[in-house]
């Protein structure tokens, strides 16, 4: 797995139970998302001048593992569990470095996305060897 995210949980994240709220792990999961696709693919919004292709997220699931309370400095992982025709499935993990725990996890489903039909694409074999390069094994 590679370090593709690095923030901290500010007092303004968290919601009235004083943990990190919900909304903010999602952000924090999707600016890892970037950062992912550019290390693996060389990817970004801005590579594709002719915005022919990028990636869509079509499914998301989420474990809280352990609280993240204020002032926590978080550091997100990434690799990619699975490729398909059409798709990828990558794994993060959210770690809570002032606690030395395992904060989050998310599995993402993300399609290649031809962005003129609006529907997804084959992967083509120079982004499936690119993707081959970051396979974890599945926890």
């Amino acid at each position: 797995m590679i370090v593709v995210q690095k923030s901290v949980a500010h007092p303004w994240m968290c919601d009235v139970l004083g943990h990190m709220t919900t909304r903010f792990y999602l952000n924090m999961f999707d600016d890892a998302s970037y950062h992912l696709l550019y290390e693996v693919f060389g990817w970004s919004g801005a590579s594709d001048d002719a915005m022919e292709r990028g990636w869509a997220d079509v499914k998301h699931v989420i474990e809280y593992v352990a609280e993240v309370k204020a002032g926590d400095v978080l550091e997100t992982c990434a690799g990619i569990k699975n490729i398909g025709s059409k798709s990828i499935t990558i794994r993060y993990e959210m770690q809570n470095l002032h606690e030395n725990e395992l904060a989050a996890t998310l599995e993402c489903t993300c399609v290649l996305f031809d962005l003129t039909e609006r529907k997804a694409m084959v992967i083509t074999d120079d982004l499936r060897a690119s993707a081959q390069k970051h396979l974890i094994t599945p926890k």
